[in-house]
């Protein structure tokens, strides 16, 4: 599924519900790209992990990531962006690569119905 991955910024992973989980060393440079102090980063747009072990990025309600914006949609902090995302597909186990233009390029993108995307430390592969 992911041997032939090439990520076209689509988007649509962004789009899928499923917790951001951050780094500790991953904080101070999406804080300094968007030119805010970590303590102000953090409280603006993080927040408890589910399992209270950390922190992941805040969301929107729809489960859309906040840093997804525009049209075409563009990750704000695309430079900074957290391993987790940078990882994607590969880390993760993701049950329907047909809403992703890198992992299926002849398969119209879909949002309408999201699949649950779950970081590999979370739940490992099978």
């Amino acid at each position: 599924m992911t041997d032939s991955f090439q990520c076209v910024r689509c988007g649509a992973c962004c789009r899928q519900p499923g917790e951001v989980r951050l780094q500790d060393n991953e904080v101070a440079p999406m804080a300094a790209l968007l030119g805010m102090g970590v303590e102000d980063f953090t409280t603006r747009h993080t927040r408890l992990r589910d399992d209270r072990q950390g922190l992941s990025l805040q969301e929107h309600p729809d489960g859309t990531c906040i840093f997804l914006e525009g049209t075409p949609p563009s990750c704000r902090i695309q430079a900074a962006k957290p391993e987790q995302c940078r990882a994607f597909p590969s880390a993760w186990r993701y049950d329907n690569m047909s809403v992703c233009a890198g992992g299926n390029p002849s398969t119209a993108i879909s949002t309408s119905a999201p699949s649950r995307i779950v970081p590999a430390a979370a739940e490992p592969k099978r």
